[in-house]
């Protein structure tokens, strides 16, 4: 994976990252108390013992050992520490000699403090217990020294008065028996001074400081509680990013440009990039609340890929100069303005805000722009154009409240662009469909383009029924929002249609992986037929083309279609001139209208020029609208 892909992975997962390093955050402050202590580690000290300064020829190593050893130096130890189970700490403690001058108690224990506690009480215990054992010992010999030195010190009496009483040569002989006495005195009294000394002394001591080190711990166990928490804070941080990148993995929806052309099977035309919350919450297009925001501008890039690539009809020029209002009434009656319907597979999808800000978009061009709200579930463009709920297309259809079309029509804040709203529907929502045509065929004749918001194909069947009104389909996708089986579901439902795809409009777009797929076969211009070979069960898909309105493309004599019937009035049919002079009421388009349009431009009107004129027809509404009046 890229870096720029994992990096957008951990932007979108952010919150699950948050989680997993807050839960062990939490659990390492938890589990891991202040101080030095650690509860869950395990904990190895180590205590010497020697003999002291001078009394190295007097203690034997063997005999210390065997006293340590000993259950008098553990029961010692118990009692200081106040633990009554011995056996435990016996458990705890090995002890060996490591040289003939050097006794090493090792303990272990799970925690620093409660292992050098007990190697302490050991060393003391030991210290303390064979001091006493020695004073004892020295004792008893000092009692049986100074036995042998009363029978020393009475045989030497005894020699002196034999040698006061002697003659000389007796005294000669009894000498040598005299000093003999005397150094034997001497030795047994110098034995018992060096044992009385020995006895007020300790024998052995502890040899430096208590060495502790860590056995077996984790990763939380550092001496620190500082540092145990920032490993908590990593581990976490860590635990969190494999399970993003796994999420990653299974989350098969599509939220890339390729995802999105490979599983519709279409272009994609326009890349929205994803909205803020304040951003999403204007109740006026982005197109006019923040005309330079990034959004804006992908906008505005979608508008001018849907002239190129869609009807002819939608790139003509109209609102830049050379029509007047009557000249462009007359012009409407002849060429009826292009119908766009703007739907989505799924709710979420970003449909109603699209149709608000291509809206705007168009509007910027000059163009008259009325937008309808089909979506009679959940009407929400009123809202994105900062207008309250009023009568619209669900009275019109419904037949409630109607005296004619351009009562509905409210004019919006947007400059060239009109509404009309949802409205309070009654009747079930799929009924009302049924009956769009007549409504959209006079829509037509009020605007150069009609927008149509409405419900989502896969919730509801409203979108299937107005698809075959509309002279382009533009459909949006909501990154992460709609899975690759639901995608080819769309697009098999459009493919039956026949009308044709715009393309789709990508809205909170993220970047592009891998190479672009460009096996999509695009066939000519949307006004015309689709190009012979389109693959079976996919929807037309549309290529894009430098607009000249100066040198026309040429193309093949069109083929005979259907004839449709005209839905103009009676005041509609007459000659143009007389049509332009009766004064027909018209919608007010904004702050925006009065935009004029460039002489010499092409024909833009849904039927072929060369198809002779069709026999006028009046329709059931026009009969109930003539009825009313």
């Amino acid at each position: 994976m890229e870096p720029a892909n994992l990096f957008t992975v951990l932007r979108r997962y952010w919150r699950l990252l948050a989680a997993c390093t807050a839960a062990a955050l939490v659990v390492g402050f938890l589990l891991t108390p202040a101080g030095d202590a650690v509860d869950n580690g395990k904990w190895q000290c180590k205590v010497a013992i020697t003999p002291v300064a001078g009394a190295a020829d007097t203690v034997r190593a063997d005999q210390v050992l065997s006293y340590a050893q000993g259950s008098a130096v553990t029961t010692a130890a118990a009692q200081k520490l106040g633990v009554k189970d011995v056996a435990g700490l016996t458990a705890r403690r090995t002890v060996a000699a490591e040289s003939t001058q050097m006794l090493l108690f090792t303990t272990t224990g799970p925690t620093q403090q409660s292992c050098a506690e007990l190697a302490q009480a050991l060393s003391e215990a030991t210290i303390t217990g064979y001091a006493q054992e020695s004073k004892k010992s020295a004792d008893e010999s000092i009692k049986r020294l100074r036995a042998q030195a009363d029978a020393q010190q009475a045989q030497l009496d005894e020699l002196q008065k034999s040698v006061s009483r002697a003659n000389a040569n007796d005294q000669a002989k009894l000498q040598p028996q005299l000093s003999t006495a005397t150094a034997a005195l001497t030795k047994t009294l110098g034995a018992i001074a060096d044992l009385q000394n020995y006895s007020q002394t300790d024998a052995i001591q502890q040899w430096g400081s208590i060495d502790a080190k860590e056995l077996g711990g984790s990763l939380l166990s550092s001496p620190s509680r500082g540092v145990r928490l920032t490993l908590a804070v990593v581990l976490g941080l860590s635990l969190g990013v494999v399970a993003a990148l796994m999420l990653s993995r299974m989350d098969t929806r599509l939220r890339s440009r390729d995802g999105a052309e490979e599983a519709f099977n279409l272009p994609v035309i326009g890349e929205i990039p994803r909205l803020s919350r304040r951003l999403r919450r204007l109740r006026e297009p982005l197109v006019t609340a923040r005309p330079a925001d990034p959004a804006t501008e992908a906008f505005r890039s979608l508008r001018s890929t849907l002239l190129l690539t869609g009807p002819e009809s939608l790139s003509a020029q109209f609102g830049q100069g050379g029509l007047d209002p009557d000249d462009r009434r007359v012009r409407r009656a002849v060429e009826p303005a292009p119908v766009v319907l703007v739907m989505s597979g799924r709710s979420g999808d970003g449909r109603t805000t699209t149709v608000a800000n291509l809206a705007a978009a168009l509007g910027e061009t000059g163009r008259q722009v009325l937008v309808l709200d089909c979506d009679f579930r959940q009407p929400e463009l009123n809202a994105h154009f900062g207008m309250d709920e009023g009568p619209g297309m669900a009275e019109l259809l419904s037949g409630e409240q109607l005296t004619d079309l351009v009562d509905l029509i409210r004019p919006t804040r947007v400059p060239n662009v009109a509404l009309i709203a949802g409205g309070h529907a009654t009747a079930y929502p799929a009924a009302l469909v049924l009956r769009a045509g007549e409504v959209l065929a006079l829509a037509r004749r009020y605007a150069d383009v009609v927008l149509i918001d409405s419900s989502p194909l896969l919730n509801a069947n409203d979108a299937y029924d107005l698809v075959q009104h509309a002279d382009a389909v533009l459909v949006t996708l909501m990154a992460g929002n709609v899975r690759p089986e639901e995608a080819d579901r769309v697009s098999e439902l459009l493919a039956r249609t026949g009308v044709p795809v715009a393309g789709v409009a990508l809205l909170g777009a993220e970047v592009a992986t891998g190479r672009r797929n460009r096996s999509l076969r695009l066939p000519g211009r949307l006004g015309g037929r689709p190009a012979p070979g389109p693959e079976p069960g996919r929807a037309a898909l549309p290529r894009p083309v430098a607009a000249e309105p100066s040198r026309p493309e040429p193309r093949p004599e069109p083929r005979p279609e259907p004839r449709r019937p005209d839905h103009r009035r009676p005041e509609q049919q007459r000659p143009e001139h007389q049509r332009a002079a009766d004064g027909r009421r018209e919608p007010v388009y904004g702050a925006g209208e009065g935009g004029s349009r460039r002489d010499g431009t092409t024909s833009w009107g849904r039927r072929p020029a060369e198809l002779p004129p069709e026999e006028p027809v009046e329709t059931t509404m026009q009969l109930r609208l003539g009825e009313d009046r």
